[in-house]
This record gives C-alpha cells, structure tokens and sequence, in this order.
C-alpha cells in the first residue's frame, strides 16, 4: 500500500506557504513464502512501486534552481546486480532529504536466491553547502528478501552470513541508521558521493532447506541485526 506525506512546497519550490504536495513511500509488509521460492506478486509489485516512489520524489520536485535537486545512482548495488535509483532536494539551506530504491528479481545461476527490494528515506545535515562537502544523515530502511544459496563467510554482532549457503531465507525487514558522507563537485553538474552507514534492523523470516526448494524448517523467525545499513559510492546529477 501507498502512504502519504505533505509538507511546505515553498522550502524547495518558492510556492507559495500553505501549498503543499504530496509524495508516495512504500510501506512493506510481511510476505507469505511460497514453495516455489519465488517473490509473491505483491512482493514484486512492492518491489516495483519502491523505485516507482523514487521517480515520482523526482517527477514532485519543480524545475529549479542550482543546486535545489539532485538524481543518482550507486555504483556498488550496481556491481552487485542491484538496479537502484534515488532523488535528493533541498528543505533548508543545510538540509535535504534522500530517498533512494533498490530492486532485484534476477534468477542467478546453480539455483542461487537474491532477490530482494528496499526503500531509504534519508534526512541529511550539511556541515557547509547542500551537494558540497561532509554531511551527516539519519535513515529509515525496510523492504523484503528472498535469498539462498549465497556464499558469504562472514559472521558479525550475532549475525551469520554463512548459514545462506545452504539455506533459504524469505521475509520482511525494517530499520534505522545513521551515516556519514563527502561530496566532491565534479563540475557544475556532476558530483561523486561516498557515504557509510550503520544501524539496527529488525526481520522476520521464514527458513527453507535449500535454495531452490519449498521445504520449510523455520516460520516466522524473528532475528535483531546491528551493523551496516548503508554504503554507496554514488554519481549525481546535480540541477
């Protein structure tokens, strides 16, 4: 399901005060697994509107001045197969507001799950100008997964990796974190961004024998996670 926001238009825009519009962001909920280890068509189309809310923060800010609005990719989701989008836009003169999607439905090869969706609105305090410099962010994350069959050894505050590799996990997630980043200028229009994040995410899971079967072991298993919840190297589009 959709929910809705507003706020005053004229932070970004210079409408008029007392205007305000309307911006969509997915809400997840829990997915029921199914024994074909795939995504429920709800659960695709979740997926689908994550990045749909992304290009409609982007379609709501106006045309505007420099330095007003923003659109980027990040490379390292990228590399990992993970098509994402994200908009920022200007609230104040340090401040902005991040909101970025991610979506995969990739079938991989030797029956490996990594399917999966996310959205991360994120409030960013800029230690000197907006799209310039250090800044500091607090995010919100949630999204659902479906994932197995993936070789990753690495355990971590409670959390281990390696237990994909031979198992199948299909649940629900939600969080918050907080972060760091630098923006370097690239010209008048381009800028490359580094940002690290760390928090807490809360899930519910339930666990299948192996990746490309329904068997189920575990249901509705209930996990704390504490560590990384954001990294991005990021090229932007600055208007």
């Amino acid at each position: 399901m959709i929910q809705t926001f507003t706020y005053d238009r004229s932070l970004i825009s210079g409408q008029k005060p007392g205007e305000a519009f309307i911006m969509p962001l997915p809400i997840f909920a829990s997915a029921e697994s199914r024994k074909s280890g795939r995504l429920r068509p709800k659960g695709r189309l979740r997926g689908a509107l994550c990045l749909a809310a992304v290009l409609l923060a982007i379609l709501s800010v106006p045309a505007a001045h420099a330095q007003k609005a923003a659109i980027k990719t990040n490379i390292l989701s990228d590399a990992l197969l993970n098509p994402n989008l994200a908009a920022e836009f200007a609230l104040a003169p340090r401040w902005t507001l991040d909101v970025s999607g991610e979506f995969n439905v990739w079938n991989l090869s030797h029956d490996r799950k990594w399917k999966h969706w996310v959205a991360q609105p994120e409030i960013r305090y800029w230690l000197c100008d907006r799209f310039a410099g250090h800044f500091f962010g607090a995010h919100l994350l949630g999204g659902q997964y479906n994932v197995g069959g993936i070789d990753i050894p690495l355990s971590f505050l409670g959390t281990d990796f390696r237990k994909l590799k031979d198992s199948r996990y299909q649940g629900w997630f939600g969080g918050a974190g907080i972060a760091y980043g630098y923006d370097w200028a690239l010209s008048r229009h381009w800028n490359l961004e580094a940002e690290i994040g760390i928090g807490w995410t809360y899930t519910r899971y339930d666990r299948f024998r192996c990746a490309g079967c329904g068997s189920k072991l575990e249901s509705d298993i209930p996990h704390n996670y504490f560590g990384i919840t954001k990294a991005a190297i990021n090229i932007v589009y600055v208007f």
